[in-house]
């Protein structure tokens, strides 16, 4: 296949002149074309409604606000609530509670849709060393947690919430409940008034062998910590990003270990720089060497092709496009300066952060080299609002195979695009990007009849009827390359089915 069936160019309003406010960046609609798939329900974790007041609880009324789900070589499944609670699958599908963050962080914030117990991951080797992680939130006023990194230019009373990120080592990594210690690696201050954007993905690359050199090392996704829409005099400031001495709006790549145990470079917190980071060794002082890649917004989900190690980060916009990148390690993803393959309005004159503007044609068409690498494939938000997945497809669907599947949160569509489109428009190129369809779900009645379904349908009729607010879809793989897909409305675990 040539590369003009696998990449299309990005079309633009053609009425719109160079340097024009664009309300339509991408005319061309996401239609369903052949892809319709079976959706089935796998597992529910137990209602916490009532768990956290109401005054601190944004979403009361869900039943249910799983995050991630994820599988253990070993078979075990486990989810998170982000209400504070970790739960081991027994038989893939009866809730267990394995660990209670909550009731170990009693100052956890809930009151943000982004809060509470917000990510976790294991160690490869868990079945062996226990090594656990998570990210969770807390208040910061009278926290007496002292932060590792407050944004440059603000102090202590500046700080507002906190994000810590901990490891914890069980004492018996076969126990069905977790007994054991943990240690604290990192607290970053917020300093907005909205606890907008945390750490949202602490991954380990699971194409990375015993041996290789980025075996057991952590990724971080990238996020700006609510300085483009996090509220009050101090969210709109560009300034704080397209820096290398900063934790804003940059991907780490780490070793968790402490340098008091790896004898190496001590980190921003209680981990060691990798000495393979490119930032470790380009010999400024000024730079954070735990760097792995900068100029993100929120690029709260990260994953790996399985065939050939090609990392993927789902990137959520501003205010008109959600990205699909490949991150190249010490690349610049343009976040403040670019939004897609457009520029962010707060960097025109007259213009401002609800709107983009088109770049001009010579950049576009790769002539001209600004410095960002671009996305591999978009959507504006007339498709969507905010972007989650996304994963290359393994499992055993065959329509889905060779796609990199993805979704939108608020709405709960769910999206492909062909893999090697994806990699094609990886070219340096920014105006060639991969082309995306809607996945149609479906599920079967008893009767066997087949009817076609949202994922916010489908939580609305699980909840009792009536209108839920937005879908709160995200997504997971299990370890035959099957996608689960969650809504943290109904605490309900389902799963794309062949």
């Amino acid at each position: 296949m040539t590369r003009s069936v696998l990449v299309v160019p990005m079309l633009l309003l053609a009425a719109l002149g160079a340097g024009a406010q664009m309300s339509d960046p991408i005319p061309t609609p996401v239609t369903t074309k052949s892809l319709r798939v079976e959706i089935r329900d796998v597992a529910r974790l137990p209602d916490s409604r009532g768990l956290r007041p109401a005054s601190e609880d944004t979403a009361p009324s869900a039943w249910a606000r799983i995050s991630f789900v994820r599988e253990l070589p070993d078979g075990r499944r486990f989810a998170n609530d982000s209400r504070g609670r970790l739960y081991l699958l027994e038989d893939d599908t009866q809730p267990k509670l394995y660990l209670d963050l909550a009731a170990v962080y009693p100052l956890g914030f809930y009151r943000s849709l982004q809060s509470g117990f917000i990510a976790f991951t294991f160690h490869p080797e868990f079945d062996r060393n226990g090594l656990l992680y998570t990210v969770h939130g807390e208040k910061g006023p009278g926290n007496p947690g002292v932060p590792h990194f407050i944004p440059p230019g603000f102090g202590p009373a500046d700080v507002t919430y906190q994000t810590v990120f901990t490891e914890w080592r069980a004492t018996d990594p076969r126990a069905a409940s977790f007994a054991g210690t943990r240690r604290e690696l990192l607290r970053v201050a917020h300093v907005v008034d909205n606890y907008f954007h945390p750490l949202g993905s602490v991954e380990f690359n699971p194409t990375a062998k015993p041996g290789s050199p980025d075996y057991g090392l952590l990724y971080i996704g990238g996020t700006d910590y609510g300085f483009s829409n996090g509220g009050g005099p101090r969210a709109t400031n560009p300034g704080q990003t397209q820096r290398l001495d900063t934790l804003v709006s940059v991907m780490l790549r780490i070793d968790p270990r402490s340098p008091s145990v790896s004898k190496g470079t001590k980190g921003v917190g209680d981990y060691t720089i990798p000495a393979i980071n490119t930032f470790a060794a380009d010999g400024d002082p000024k730079t954070l060497g735990e760097i792995y890649a900068y100029g993100f917004r929120n690029a709260h989900r990260l994953s790996w092709d399985p065939a050939d190690g090609t990392m993927f980060a789902v990137d959520i916009g501003n205010s008109q496009i959600e990205e699909i990148n490949i991150i190249h390690e010490g690349n610049n993803y343009g976040w403040f300066r670019r939004e897609g393959t457009f520029e962010n309005g707060v960097h025109v004159l007259g213009g401002n952060m609800s709107v983009v503007f088109p770049l001009p044609e010579d950049i576009l068409d790769g002539k001209t080299k600004d410095g960002f690498t671009y996305p591999v494939a978009m959507y504006d938000h007339g498709e969507g609002l905010s972007v989650t997945g996304g994963f290359v497809y393994t499992g055993r669907i065959p329509a889905l195979r060779g796609k990199f599947l993805f979704g939108d949160i608020m709405r709960g569509r769910v999206f492909a695009a062909d893999l090697a489109a994806l990699k094609g428009a990886d070219d340096g190129i920014p105006r060639t990007v991969a082309p995306i369809e809607e996945v149609q779900l479906f599920v079967r009645e008893p009767n066997g009849m087949t009817r076609d379904v949202t994922l916010k349908q489908l939580a609305e009729r699980t909840m009792g009827g009536g209108q839920l607010p937005r879908a709160d879809l995200h997504m997971g793989v299990a370890r035959d390359g099957e996608i689960f897909l969650t809504s943290r409305q109904d605490g309900m675990i389902r799963m794309l089915v062949p």
